[in-house]
């Protein structure tokens, strides 16, 4: 119970810090004009092939919660106190964790072998500690450039291109622990795909993981959940161009895009670091619009653009949400991400436990 008591007190600290910057945020949220209302009305729901792959992406990102001090850990061949059990053709590669000292980025890379869809999986678990609480909070902006650089070919350079400094030193301790092993099991098994996904301070990881990699040669299809703002404008039109996606056009023509940024109803943290800080949302948004678990397959709609206001930028939430309802909104993904235990759902009791009393 104390480590429960230290991971609470983490995420109470993310809930204050996210508190403050809302009330800069907030200044850019307005009622739906009747235009946006149409907007609404006109958004594409997904397929339901798309939909399956995000509540399966949803659980698998759910497992990264176990890595860390805090976590109870994934053993070999695949098997965790949490939905490891969903994923008998799963095989552990390896976890990490790179310590406070280094961003605190944990996760895990898995394979996903035949009858299930064969994949190399990259999984970066989201804000857990103080260490990432920091790691969030560090705003300052610094020049992006794409890696390997100007010397590869299918690298551009990204102009007047900024990158939050938290999350990209998370991503620079990270690639050393974890670049090895994706490339060697990548080319072990030259037909699986590979699939990025990250939920939270995760998802900002995975996007910059998800450029190297496309940089580096690569044909990565990366999904996010809750993904803070990574960068500033410039950015964002990079990672659109990148992976196409952004315009109207690129989101009405791919079914299963190769970038998926999925957004719920009420989750602060896709605003946040705020423009005011000179930071911006890139586009392939997925937003789930139903505020209780589970959402249905009509709850879950395409975006078009990079802030579709009848989709995430929409609403003020700030204004009518305690920290406490605005924290499990940033949670709410299909499930309720977060804690290493099995099957965390509303209401759902565990070993004598109920689920309130787990997370309040």
């Amino acid at each position: 119970m104390r480590s429960l008591a230290v991971m609470l007190f983490g995420h109470f600290l993310v809930c204050i810090s996210t508190f403050v910057l809302l009330v800069g945020a907030s200044r850019q949220q307005v009622p739906l004009s009747q235009h946006e209302q149409h907007q609404a009305t006109a958004n594409r729901t997904v397929s339901p092939q798309l939909f399956a792959d995000l509540e399966e992406l949803s659980r698998i990102v759910d497992i990264s919660y176990c890595v860390g001090d805090l976590g109870l850990g994934i053993q070999k061949p695949f098997s965790c106190a949490s939905r490891c059990k969903d994923f008998e053709n799963f095989e552990l590669v390896k976890t990490w964790n790179t310590g406070p000292l280094l961003s605190d980025s944990c996760g895990y890379i898995a394979l996903s072998h035949s009858p299930s869809t064969p994949r190399v999986i990259v999984a970066f678990r989201g804000t857990y500690s103080i260490s990432n609480t920091i790691a969030d909070l560090t705003t300052v902006p610094q020049e992006y450039v794409p890696y390997p650089g100007g010397d590869a070919p299918d690298a551009p350079k990204c102009a007047n291109c900024t990158v939050h400094m938290g999350f990209y030193t998370s991503w620079r301790h990270t690639r050393a622990v974890i670049l090895p092993d994706v490339l060697a099991a990548l080319a072990a098994h030259r037909d699986y795909a590979l699939v990025l996904v990250g939920h939270s301070l995760g998802g900002a990881v995975a996007a910059l993981a998800g450029l190297e990699l496309l940089a580096a040669g690569h044909a990565p299809t990366v999904t996010t959940f809750g993904e803070p703002r990574v960068g500033n404008a410039a950015l964002a039109a990079y990672i659109d161009g990148r992976f196409g996606v952004g315009s109207a056009a690129a989101d009405d023509d791919d079914d299963m895009p190769r970038y998926r940024r999925v957004t719920h109803a009420d989750d602060p943290i896709p605003h946040l670091p705020p423009a005011e800080l000179c930071y911006a949302p890139h586009g392939a948004e997925i937003f789930i619009a139903k505020k209780d678990l589970p959402p249905e397959i009509g709850d879950v709609v395409r975006c078009v653009g990079d802030a579709d206001p009848a989709c995430s930028s929409r609403r003020s939430w700030w204004t009518r949400f305690k920290l406490w309802q605005l924290f499990f909104a940033h949670r709410d993904y299909f499930w309720r991400l977060g804690l290493c235990i099995p099957d965390i759902t509303p209401g759902v009791e565990w070993d004598g436990w109920s689920e309130i009393d787990l997370r309040l």
